[in-house]
């Protein structure tokens, strides 16, 4: 399954390369595409992904899902 989310904050493949390590961090995530310009997330699992969890990683990251 993919979901698509809108991210905030990134700017450069720093960006990228952490929100990524952060969300294959989930359980259950089996992959990840940012799109930088866009600021879109794409995530493929394995089962839907509890939002909380998906903002928590992206917090944790030092971003924020758009709303």
């Amino acid at each position: 399954m993919e979901t698509i989310y809108s991210v905030t904050g990134m700017t450069c493949q720093h960006c990228v390369n952490a929100v990524t390590e952060e969300l294959r961090g989930l359980d259950g995530v089996s992959g990840v595409r940012v799109d930088l310009p866009t600021g879109s997330v794409t995530v493929t699992s394995v089962r839907p992904l509890d939002p909380a969890a998906v903002r928590a990683a992206v917090d944790e990251a030092g971003y924020a899902v758009a709303a």
